[in-house]
């Protein structure tokens, strides 16, 4: 799962703050002043969502009496963003669109989503142009300058060994001394590199083998060239089922979204927190009710699941 590289200095031109349609079914009861809104929202393939009056109250009064709260993406970025309609840039579908949906409509808000500029997003968030922005966004110290980070995932290094792991790998400490294939210029081949400097033995370096393309890297793996594959273990969780028999994905039980985690999540003004923390109260709402772990099964990222929703857990 690539880094997605976002500006923290104001914007130098206007951005577009045009709104765009929601998708999914929802209904309202309007509010006014500080009342608490009434919102139901389906999410395809795993049903109906309402609100929870308690959580609602944890909204501001501002943005409770309006009933509705602006959130800027940038499309398409698989699977947590992407266009409903290819071509058409007001209809978004994704893990991000859904969970947001589902999150705001147990705040009493329905969320509507526009198309921005990546680079933008920071700065309009900055300037006010919207209320949020979301869409596989990692939460790093550096963003927090500007924006609260409501994080929703992890996602970090998972290791492919040949079937029936001979060589018993069960954490990155076992990768000393190995011969292990990353892609080039990823974040394997830097944090690898700076790993066997500062933990492995002397004489046990990890000997890392870089290829162009995960592919590449993989098959490197079965042919016998090396003995460990790491990359983004929601990707290995893929790659490992389609070798049955070849392959197979080390599971760290220290270590379960994968070694050095970083957390992916929606970003708000650093000056609302009030505002984050309610959403962060709204998706553990979704997680132990069960609904936040359908929706990251409809998009097949059950991986990057985690156990407590946090607020600005970056990793670095």
């Amino acid at each position: 799962m690539r880094i997605r590289q976002l500006a923290l200095v104001g914007a130098t031109t206007a951005l577009l703050a045009a709104t765009a349609a929601c998708g999914g079914t929802s209904t309202t009861a309007a509010g006014s002043g500080g009342e608490v809104t009434k919102v139901s929202v389906t999410i395809e393939g795993v049903g109906a969502v309402d609100t929870d009056s308690a959580l609602a109250k944890k909204v501001p009064a501002d943005l409770r009496g309006k009933g509705t709260i602006t959130v800027a993406t940038n499309a398409p970025y698989q699977p947590f963003i992407d266009f409903k309609v290819e071509g058409k840039n007001d209809e978004f579908k994704g893990l991000d669109y859904d969970l947001f949906q589902a999150a705001s409509a147990r705040l009493g808000l329905k969320a509507t989503f526009s198309q921005q500029p990546f680079d933008g997003l920071v700065p309009g968030l900055q300037a006010g142009k919207y209320d949020a922005i979301a869409g596989g966004i990692t939460d790093k110290k550096e963003r927090q300058q500007v924006a609260t980070f409501v994080d929703y995932s992890a996602s970090g290094t998972g290791f492919l060994v040949k079937t029936g792991n001979p060589l018993a790998v069960k954490s990155v400490a076992d990768l000393c001394g190995r011969k292990v294939a990353v892609q080039k210029a990823s974040n394997q081949a830097k944090n690898l590199t700076n790993y066997t400097k500062d933990s492995c033995p002397a004489g046990k370096a990890i000997e890392v083998k870089e290829y162009p393309e995960n592919p590449q890297a993989v098959q490197a793996l079965i042919a016998g060239n090396v003995e460990v594959v790491a990359a983004t273990k929601v990707n290995l969780v893929d790659t490992a089922a389609t070798l049955a028999g070849k392959a197979e994905l080390v599971e760290d039980a220290g270590a379960p979204n994968g070694w050095l985690a970083s957390p992916n999540g929606f970003g708000f003004l650093k000056a609302k927190k009030e505002l984050a923390e309610a959403y962060r109260a709204a998706v553990q709402s979704l997680i132990d009710d069960g609904t936040y772990g359908k929706i990251l099964a409809q998009w097949k990222q059950t991986p990057i699941a985690i156990k407590q929703a946090t607020i600005d857990q970056a990793i670095d």
